[in-house]
């Protein structure tokens, strides 16, 4: 079978590999398309933890189940699915396992024509999304979903703001607190995505770029009760000047690093809350599925490759050209 494989920092190609096999609880997903999240970027580049090489990049896919292994029930054969790429969760909702880990590393993705997963990962490809939607929704909406629904608990009636929007998470965020009946805003330093959320039923945005857009936001519209971040950094802070008092702040990543300090007394006196989250529980996924199929919730697929153009694919990431999710078209 065809597959983009990484050999070693920056070296990617499409290549001929052996076809996997399921064993036991496994089937193959025979894939329609693929999505890349920033995780595959980080990997390309060598700047994620436990890379080996070569391996097959991509957490996200959809496809048809085209072979089981034993103890499978054989009714799966011929279903369209999605899979889940958050795996080994354990027990504990409130937290991942010591073995828990991401479909794409260590084990072999998406950006194939064929992989193996246990059959406990899948789930029905949502009726009201084609292939590229369905391939966009898993990490991203997991991601989101959890950030919003188990960690931050959002009410409906809320006034929720996320920050950079134009990345699959963020987008994510902005459709679901939007179906969850919130109050939506958004910050971004390019005008053009701020116009695109608001197209997407957000109320409008902020120029994070701008000094003192934290204050002035809370001033022109209010505070928020519910703050989703990936970035930190220096612009941590400006987003617990927007913050509610008694407000949520959850963040699910750090791409600007770590705040310089952290305001001790801004924290406690407002009654805030910060929260870390990570991808999701399989009770998050079920829901997360769910909740798309109620509000006919659909991603937003910013540009589609085929498996040949995958540098392109990982190029437009890199350069942070994309509104929404960037999918690559698999044919076999």
């Amino acid at each position: 079978m065809r597959a983009i494989q990484l050999t070693s920092v920056n070296q990617l190609s499409l290549n001929d590999v052996a076809s996997p096999q399921p064993t036991a609880g496994e089937v193959t997903v025979t894939l329609k398309a693929a999505a890349l999240n920033h995780r595959d970027v980080w990997i390309k580049l060598g700047q994620y933890a436990g890379l080996k090489w070569p391996c097959i990049p991509g957490s996200d896919g959809a496809g048809i189940v085209t072979a089981t292994g034993d103890d499978v029930d054989a009714a799966w054969l011929g279903r369209e699915v999605v899979i889940n790429p958050s795996f080994r969760w354990g027990g504990n909702e409130h937290s991942q396992s010591d073995d828990f880990s991401i479909l794409g590393l260590p084990r072999d993705g998406t950006m194939a024509e064929q992989i193996v997963v246990p059959v406990e990962q899948l789930a029905g490809k949502p009726a009201h999304m084609n292939w590229q939607e369905a391939a966009a929704l898993p990490l991203a909406g997991l991601t989101a979903y959890r950030a919003l629904m188990s960690r931050a608990r959002l009410q409906p009636g809320e006034r929720v703001l996320v920050s950079g929007v134009g990345g699959g998470v963020a987008l994510f965020a902005v459709q679901f607190a939007i179906a969850q009946g919130a109050e939506v805003w958004v910050t971004s330093s390019s005008a053009e995505k701020i116009e695109r959320a608001v197209k997407l039923g957000a109320k409008g945005g902020f120029d994070y770029a701008q000094k003192g857009w934290a204050k002035q936001a809370a001033k022109d519209v209010g505070h928020f009760d519910v703050i989703v971040d990936s970035a930190g950094g220096e612009g941590f802070d400006e987003l617990m000047n927007a913050a509610a008092p008694g407000g949520r702040i959850v963040f699910y990543g750090a791409t600007r690093g770590d705040p310089a300090t952290l305001p001790m007394r801004k924290i406690f006196w407002r009654q805030l809350s910060l929260l870390g989250t990570t991808m999701g529980s399989p009770a998050d996924w079920q829901a997360m599925v769910d909740f798309v199929a109620t509000h006919n919730i659909k991603p937003v697929v910013s540009d589609t490759f085929d498996l040949a153009e995958a540098a392109q694919a990982f190029a437009l990431m890199e350069r942070g050209g994309q509104f929404g999710k960037i999918v690559l078209r698999i044919d076999t």
